[in-house]
């Protein structure tokens, strides 16, 4: 039977304000808060967010799922629910009114809904444990998968399949990483303001680092002897050298003279900063803009993050180069997220297509005969002759 709330729910006049908001505390104990629309502390997610904390997560952790809940307590708010008294139901028409915003060409990618999925079912199983939150988490599991987890008989010898344990997961596009051309990026690094500038973005094309993991660097951690520069690993939290181009050393150095009055000196000073005095840290928003800013002036809309791509494609495509050390480099935990480097690009496939249709479109003259040799005497001889 069909409860009539099931069906009564009009999400094609639903409107969500944009009420709450997710703010930066500048305490490391609490980095973010979640504020409701009447301007306090969303308690519930406090006490999840600590849980994060408490597990390792990072900052940008808590950043990146807060903005999942806070678009989730949106939507509860503009229908009238309490958060713990959220059902399948609720769930169910959310994952439906993101699909629906998405097709509307407002935003919220497949990825973005994936991830905001996996948030919302481990905030309420956390509430769930604790018990403060619904005995029934109103993001279930998939149907298949209720009896255990995922790859519980996984076959150590095989390679593990990428199951989808929510039951409102949308399906994952497979996406071809985009790089940036050649040509693209030399015109963007033409367009780059500073040697700071240059120097970031030679490292990050240069090591495939992540924008926040480059971020992580101290001036403590360059090695320009060994061509290695130190970074913090986004997911694991591991400390780990990455090799590095000469010229991103180059421009480094450049950077640092310029600033060196400017900015604290010690081996545990962040390595990169602000060009505005005084100078601060440079922040993760900081440098997306900056790479931004000289994507536009080039006329181009490549992201900082798909200097990681470039990186990898180029590392990818060096028949020297293991793809065990392309996955070390990258920092990736299975060889088969870094087997995606190995697929032709879009771009390249083009060229080659053209390039073959040309050849054949091409109408292939007879090299010039040698000096001393008739051009008769050869036709006749090699059956070319008319008659």
């Amino acid at each position: 039977m069909v409860e009539e709330s099931d069906c009564s729910r009009e999400l094609e006049y639903l409107r969500v304000p944009a009420g709450g908001s997710l703010e930066a505390t500048g305490s490391r104990w609490e980095p973010y808060r979640l504020v409701g629309a009447d301007g306090g502390t969303v308690h519930a997610v406090e006490a999840f967010f600590a849980d994060l904390l408490a597990a390792g997560r990072s900052e940008a952790t808590v950043r990146s799922y807060g903005m999942d809940l806070l678009r989730w307590f949106r939507f509860l708010w503009a229908i009238g629910v309490a958060w713990d008294r959220a059902t399948r139901i609720e769930a169910r028409d959310f994952c439906r009114w993101l699909a629906v915003v998405a097709r509307e060409g407002r935003g919220y990618s497949i990825s973005a809904r994936l991830h905001s999925e996996t948030v919302l079912r481990g905030f309420y199983d956390f509430h769930r444990d604790v018990g403060s939150g619904p005995l029934v988490n109103p993001f279930p599991l998939a149907r298949s998968r209720r009896a255990g987890r995922a790859n519980a008989h996984h076959n150590p010898m095989d390679p593990y399949r990428l199951e989808k344990s929510g039951l409102y997961r949308p399906k994952p596009q497979r996406r071809i990483p985009r790089s940036i051309p050649d040509r693209v990026f030399d015109d963007i690094f033409a367009k780059l303001r500073s040697n700071r500038d240059r120097a970031m973005v030679a490292f990050y094309v240069s090591t495939g680092a992540r924008a926040s993991e480059l971020l992580s660097a101290t001036q403590g951690g360059v090695d320009p002897g060994r061509q290695l520069i130190t970074v913090v690993r986004k997911g694991t939290r591991e400390v780990q050298e990455l090799p590095a181009s000469p010229d991103a050393f180059v421009w480094l150095r450049l950077y640092q003279v310029e600033m060196k009055d400017a900015i604290g000196q010690g081996p545990l000073q962040p390595l990169w900063w602000t060009l505005d005095r005084p100078a601060r840290p440079l922040t993760y928003h900081a440098a997306h803009r900056m790479f931004e800013r000289a994507g536009q002036a080039a006329g181009q809309e490549a992201t900082l993050h798909a200097l990681r791509h470039t990186a990898a494609y180029r590392m990818a495509e060096d028949p020297s180069m293991p793809l065990t050390d392309v996955q070390y480099v990258l920092g990736h935990a299975r060889l088969t997220t870094t087997q995606i480097y190995i697929t032709p690009r879009k771009e390249d496939v083009i060229a080659r297509v053209l390039a073959h249709h040309s050849a054949r479109d091409r109408v292939e003259q007879p090299p010039p005969p040698a000096p001393g040799y008739s051009p008769e005497t050869l036709a006749v001889l090699f059956g070319k002759a008319t008659p």
